[in-house]
């Protein structure tokens, strides 16, 4: 597989596509789910509520965190996660400005 060429594309493409990559996984779009849901959490609420293992939600929150989507803070042992409000206002305009793009009012001919 080759090296993918992000400097070919603009920073608001590549930063969609990284979304979008870090969505793809049915796991992560739960927890996002329950966070809005719940506007908090605890780690281990996680596992009961998805019923997959410690190890496997920690990697899914990682990724989460890792492009901002979710931020938590430490309270002893654990962990508070929540919606990053700011990250997801700006993940939201990006997804609503490439879907405003097409115009299915006025249906182009189409293959």
């Amino acid at each position: 597989m080759g090296i993918t060429q992000t400097h070919l594309f603009t920073d608001a493409q590549n930063e969609l596509a990284n979304v979008a990559k870090a969505l793809a996984h049915p796991a992560r779009i739960a927890i996002i789910q329950y966070l809005i849901k719940t506007n908090t959490c605890i780690n281990g609420d996680l596992v009961q509520e998805l019923g997959l293992a410690q190890a496997t939600i920690s990697q899914h929150l990682r990724e989460l965190k890792e492009i901002d989507i979710i931020q938590g803070t430490i309270e002893g042992t654990k962990v508070n996660y929540c919606i990053n409000p700011e990250k997801w206002n700006s993940i939201k305009s990006l997804f609503l400005g490439l879907f405003d793009q097409f115009n299915s009012n006025n249906p182009s001919t189409c293959c």
